[in-house]
């Protein structure tokens, strides 16, 4: 799958996110290895710490329906361009130290980094 097709799935779940506090909404699609692909949204709460960003809950997804070898995720904003925050950064690493990460404003700006790159020494047991 390509990058922008990638992106354009993260885009397009945007809708479904829940950000009654910070209006932020954030989109993003998960590629495992066979070529499926996990969507997730943030999910604001009151209690903020309750609070899970788009990369976690398309990670969660995968893992709970069994798919963990992840190549490539893609982040989508409603405004501008989302990087992964350092929990999401170090919940990614955790199953996938070599993640491509593509970020951008919108599919004609798109950047890739490694998740390394974002995270140069993550912690892995």
């Amino acid at each position: 799958m390509e990058d922008r097709e990638l992106f354009q799935k993260a885009q397009s779940v945007l809708k479904n996110a829940y950000v009654p506090f910070s209006g932020f909404r954030v989109g993003a699609a998960l590629l495992t290895a066979e070529g499926k692909v996990f969507t997730g949204v943030n999910v604001e709460n009151s209690s903020y710490g309750g609070t899970i960003c788009a990369e976690r809950t398309a990670c969660v997804k995968a893992i709970s329906e069994g798919a963990a070898d992840f190549v490539t995720i893609a982040i989508a904003a409603e405004q501008g361009c989302a990087f992964p925050c350092g929990i999401c950064r170090q919940f990614l690493y955790e199953f996938a130290p070599a993640l491509r990460v593509i970020v951008g404003e919108d599919e004609e700006h798109l950047k890739e980094y490694t998740l390394q790159e974002l995270l140069p020494e993550g912690f892995r047991i």
